[in-house]
């Protein structure tokens, strides 16, 4: 999913992050004041080595916005392992989802989807729908081009109609670490993703390994995802790799992790160190995990790189038409924003307070 305008750019009250037009579209130049965040956007302390985190609510563009409800980046927890970009888009009349052709590198797109329909097609010639249950996952690499739209009754691919009320999921981006991020793109589509019960519960693996119960989705680090349905009076013990950092995402109902009762779409944060998680219901949510990653990013528009000179040249050749090739879609590409004028720097995954 993109991120995207060309209107006259704000800066967010994170200030990692620039809205333009209503849509969060890059990274402010290091230096920008950090304001304060209002008192409902604060990381909260709830506990040893836990912090629950509010999302906020993005308009990705235009009158008749989809929005989403983001987590991740944060202005203090910018990554939970190499997990770096968390959107939640909840069950709505209105316009689906329809993003035309835009580009990525040095990330992983993971579309997971809890409800309704979505399309993939890439520069590859990729073209796959994927259900609830199912997983995408494009592997940008040196870069890649691709669109996503809502399918189904009164969804019009590339007229931006509105889609499937219904649709429902979380898109999420991981970033790829230095010795794998210059490989040539690919993508995958898994059908069949290994289910485990317990105490009630229904898992489903999509990323990593639980239990003995593993994804054949490509990794380029250790990571965890995993999504956990509980029934009212269902209560469960995950197993975790005390190496791993985890968040704990709230997609649906009420659900408690770790004693903590998390409200829809805000995540929980784990510090490392624990070997078990305890989920109660009723609810749904998705955990999150890795080992913390350990290189800065910068983060721009829909690029995930480690300097200025990497992102203005990938712009560049956004522009130009060249590197990502031509998806086959019957939408316009999404023309770049400009960039700022102060250079980007790169972030560490925790904001250093000084």
């Amino acid at each position: 999913m993109a991120n995207v305008s060309n209107l006259e750019a704000q800066v967010d009250a994170y200030p990692d992050e620039v809205v333009t037009g209503g849509r969060v579209t890059a990274v402010a130049p290091t230096g920008s004041a950090p304001p304060v965040l209002p008192s409902h956007e604060r990381p909260v302390d709830v506990g040893a080595g836990i912090t629950l985190l509010e999302p906020r609510e993005v308009p990705l563009g235009g009158v008749r916005a989809m929005h989403v409800w983001r987590t991740l980046p944060h202005r203090d927890i910018r990554t939970i392992g190499a997990w770096c970009f968390v959107d939640h888009f909840r069950p709505a009349t209105g316009p689906g989802m329809h993003v035309p052709p835009h580009p990525h590198i040095g990330l992983q797109t993971v579309t997971w989807l809890l409800g309704g329909d979505v399309e993939h097609r890439d520069s590859l010639g990729s073209r796959q729908p994927v259900h609830p249950g199912e997983l995408n996952v494009m592997t940008a690499g040196l870069g890649i081009a691709h669109s996503e739209d809502t399918v189904g009754t009164g969804s019009t691919i590339g007229t931006g109609s509105t889609g499937n009320a219904h649709l429902h999921g979380v898109q999420l981006w991981t970033a790829l670490p230095d010795a794998h991020r210059h490989q040539e793109p690919h993508f995958e589509h898994h059908g069949d993703l290994p289910v485990l019960t317990a105490g009630g519960a229904s898992i489903n693996v999509f990323v990593g390994e639980l239990d003995g119960a593993r994804s054949e989705a490509a990794v380029y680090s250790p990571l965890l995802g995993v999504e956990v349905t509980l029934p009212a009076g269902a209560r469960t013990e995950l197993p975790l790799e005390p190496d791993f950092e985890h968040g704990v995402l709230a997609v649906e109902g009420e659900p408690v992790a770790a004693g903590v009762r998390v409200p829809v779409s805000a995540l929980v944060h784990l510090e490392p160190g624990r070997r078990s998680l305890t989920l109660e219901g009723p609810g749904r949510v998705l955990l999150l995990g890795g080992t913390p990653f350990g290189e800065d990013l910068l983060m721009w528009w829909n690029f995930v790189a480690r300097s200025h000179d990497e992102i203005a040249g990938a712009r560049e050749d956004w522009e130009a038409g060249r590197r990502f090739g031509v998806v086959d879609h019957p939408a316009g590409r999404l023309p770049a924003p400009a960039l700022p004028t102060t250079p980007l720097r790169p972030r560490p995954n925790r904001r250093r307070i000084a």
